[in-house]
């Protein structure tokens, strides 16, 4: 079976996460803002896909910070929830956007196609996060390869309605 979906998929599976400060990192922030605003814009009519996986935007509250950040992710629908999950491409660490989560769970909304939602971040149970696997890695099937690079366990994330 192959381990992408399409050309980013493709490219996440062979090449690691850029460091901070490089040309590369650069280039992806750009692109990642760049399909925010057309996200944005279009009301998730464009820019709503990442190789076929249904996207949306995190707008969440920095943990340290206090500041107010959105970040575009892969999601699955689970009934009303939304399931993102921490694999920041298979990182040894933690993408920032989880632990802020944990630190301010209530004070998350999302974009998705339709407009924006609030929600309740909470990270699965192992039980809930194994029988919710197989479908993540169907939704999006480069998180195969990051769960294997990597000796962290990959958080999932549920976002309940509120």
């Amino acid at each position: 079976m192959k381990h992408y979906n399409g050309p980013s998929g493709w490219i996440s599976t062979k090449l690691r996460a850029p460091q901070p400060g490089t040309l590369a990192w650069k280039l992806n922030i750009a692109a990642t803002n760049l399909q925010v605003r057309l996200f944005q814009a279009s009301n998730g009519r464009f820019g709503g896909k990442l190789d076929g996986a249904p996207l949306l935007i995190l707008h969440h509250t920095g943990a340290k910070s206090g500041v107010r950040r959105q970040t575009p992710t892969v999601q699955m629908r689970d009934g009303d929830n939304f399931v993102i999950v921490a694999s920041l491409l298979g990182s040894p660490k933690n993408p920032a956007w989880y632990h802020n989560l944990l630190a301010h769970p209530d004070d998350v909304e999302v974009d998705v196609r339709g407009g924006r939602r609030p929600v309740r971040a909470r990270q699965a149970s192992a039980e809930e996060a194994a029988e919710l696997w197989p479908r993540l890695v169907e939704t999006y099937r480069p998180y195969a390869t990051y769960v294997a690079r990597t000796d962290r366990e990959l958080p999932v994330m549920i976002l309940q309605p509120r």
